[in-house]
């Protein structure tokens, strides 16, 4: 029988308790520091902020990723991650007592000093946890006999990886080299002596202790599969490696279950469902926003849209979406009605080589007045809000293509399209309609994609303000 362990934040309950506790006490602490015992009021205000305090603390740990690899992690790495840990639920109390009013009762030294003791504690009380961890596992009784089986050439690595991260679960008992004719008695690697090859295995199982069989071998060189059935008939527990975990890491992959099998998925970022409901959530409270702004501009633009060229004054055009999914996009008409049509006459002088997009400085299509006002200021964007609503775009992303300049991507330009497209994204801070090689707009697009976070989407909201206040780029 083998026990499955939890994989998700209620494996580090005990740390998620430990800096529970420390929170609390830096917050009685400093509240004692600054009113001392008296202040019946205060006290009764910085009781309710306490129970605050817990529900902050529960929600970024539970939407934030603060305990991976904790055990694993250097006392440098500790730090970082307590300050920001400590400086995020500050930060919530904060704008909690602000939305309760509250706020200009609340000390802002307790705010400091909270915040600078909650970090001496959480990261003293941290330390000295993973070490009693640690001597537990060290001391720990009822360990698991693990035999690997591998090739001599990889040997010295795995029993390296494994011992590296067992954290005192496991006795490496034995080593079974595949490729080998002979057991080679009497070798060792790191430590691990070789008792084993293919045909003495079984036989060595059957007078051994062993628990589990750890296979680090290619199937398509070698088929282990009679082996791994005798481990079955002995009731043997088989781990077989399907990647090292540094190497997911490292090419953005995960094992997963998906429709009825185990794969190991590859994609050019994976993110948790806590960061895509999280960007959803932005993009819902953004776009809500968006649509009351869109609805009071366009009192003001529609008007004066009709008036310099008859007609509707709302464009709509078919995009390419994530992953090549067709939607239509919403914009107020900046162009006249025959844009569409002479944009192929003006193709010669787009800036853009290629065709990949069409960018051209003072394009005659642009209504005088109102249409270069509405793109300067990119006021013609705000129906595009309805698509972020929809779910057709984000408020960060990558700008759509329109289906024809899709249709000339190479194969490498496409992975722009790997997220959802937004309204503003990379290319939009970093030039705008300055930047005329679309090579470089696919280059800014992927590290978007690569370095995604919601951190980075805040970012370039505020940064995406200041351009269109500046009118930086607009073209």
């Amino acid at each position: 029988m083998y026990r499955n362990v939890l994989s998700s934040w209620i494996k580090h309950l005990d740390f998620t308790i430990l800096d529970c506790i420390c929170i609390e006490l830096a917050f009685v602490t400093a509240y004692f520091i600054r009113y001392g015992s008296g202040n019946d009021y205060q006290l009764a205000l910085y009781k309710s902020s306490a129970l605050i305090l817990v529900l902050l603390h529960l929600i970024v740990v539970f939407f934030g990723e603060g305990y991976k690899g904790i055990v694993r992690r250097g006392n440098l790495e500790e730090v970082r991650e307590i300050i920001k840990h400590a400086t995020v639920v500050v930060v919530l109390l904060s704008v909690y007592l602000y939305l309760s009013h509250h706020g200009e009762d609340f000390s802002r030294i307790v705010y400091v000093l909270t915040w600078g003791i909650s970090i001496v504690f959480c990261y003293v009380t941290r330390i000295l946890w993973k070490k009693f961890i640690r001597l537990r596992a060290a001391w720990r009784s009822q360990k698991k006999s693990l035999m690997i089986v591998t090739k001599a050439e990889a040997a010295m690595e795995t029993v390296k990886t494994i011992k590296k991260n067992n954290f005192g679960d496991y006795v490496v008992s034995g080593l079974v080299l595949i490729d080998n004719e002979t057991a080679d008695a009497g070798k060792s690697f790191n430590g691990v002596p070789v008792v084993a090859n293919e045909d003495t295995m079984i036989e060595y199982m059957c007078h051994n202790w062993v628990d589990e069989v750890f296979f680090d071998v290619s199937q398509v060189q070698y088929d282990c599969t009679a082996l791994i059935d005798s481990c079955e008939k002995m009731g043997i527990t088989i781990h077989q490696k399907l990647a090292k975990e540094s190497d997911l890491f490292r090419h953005n992959q995960m094992v997963e279950r998906m429709a009825g099998y185990t794969v190991l998925t590859s994609s050019v970022n994976i993110v948790t469902n806590k960061e895509v409901f999280l960007k959803r959530l932005l993009d819902i409270i953004g776009g809500l926003v968006g649509v009351i702004l869109t609805g009071i501009i366009s009192s003001f633009v529609m008007p004066a849209i009709y008036i310099k060229s008859p007609g509707p004054v709302l464009f709509s055009q078919w995009r390419v979406g994530k992953g090549g999914k067709k939607f239509k996009i919403y914009k107020f008409r900046s162009m006249y009605l025959d844009a569409e049509e002479r944009k192929k006459e003006l193709m010669e002088r787009n800036s853009i080589k290629d065709g990949f997009m069409f960018k051209m400085e003072n394009d005659p299509r642009i209504i005088k007045g109102i249409g270069h006002f509405i793109r300067d200021t990119s006021l013609d964007e705000f129906p595009q809000f309805f698509n972020v609503l929809r779910g057709d775009m984000s408020l960060v992303g990558t700008r759509p293509p329109t289906i024809d300049e899709w249709d000339k991507y190479e194969l490498y330009h496409r992975k722009r399209l790997a997220i959802k497209p937004g309204l503003t994204g990379m290319w939009q801070i970093c030039g705008r309609s300055k930047i005329t090689d679309f090579d470089e707009v696919v280059g800014l697009d992927t590290k978007y994609i690569k370095e995604w976070s919601l951190g980075l989407d805040l970012k370039i909201l505020f940064k995406t303000v200041a351009v269109v206040l500046k009118r930086e780029g607009a073209q």
